[in-house]
């Protein structure tokens, strides 16, 4: 099975992706900031990663490029989240290393259209 870390610091965010996800058949873990994330990726690196913009301790933007800065941190799917249409802020998620991103609020729909690729590899 594939492993997912939601990050993100809305509890409401992460439980309402983690229900979709594991429906999806993902084993999933939960962070609630960039630190958190980046120490459970150190412990055991995720298939996937759905990462949040705006957080506390450490952006999305900062986990993201100390994640592709580490050994191994090349390899998960990254979806970057945000609530800001900011055109500049997804290209710069872009370049730092995501995989794909998605807008606030979400859906299951669109949600599972970002991560049902992974199920296939």
């Amino acid at each position: 099975m594939k492993s997912c870390l939601i990050v993100d610091d809305s509890a409401v965010v992460r439980k309402v992706a983690r229900r979709i996800l594991e429906n999806m058949d993902y084993i999933v873990d939960e962070a609630e900031d960039g630190q958190e994330a980046f120490d459970k990726c150190r412990q055991e690196m995720p298939d996937a990663i759905l990462l949040d913009w705006s957080m506390p301790i450490l952006s999305g933007l900062q986990f993201l490029k100390l994640l592709r800065g580490y050994e191994g941190g090349d390899k998960p799917r990254v979806v970057y989240c945000t609530v800001e249409n900011d055109i500049g802020a997804i290209a710069m998620a872009l370049k730092a290393g995501a995989s794909d991103y998605m807008m606030k609020p979400f859906d299951r729909t669109i949600l599972e259209a970002k991560f049902e690729t992974d199920l296939a590899a």
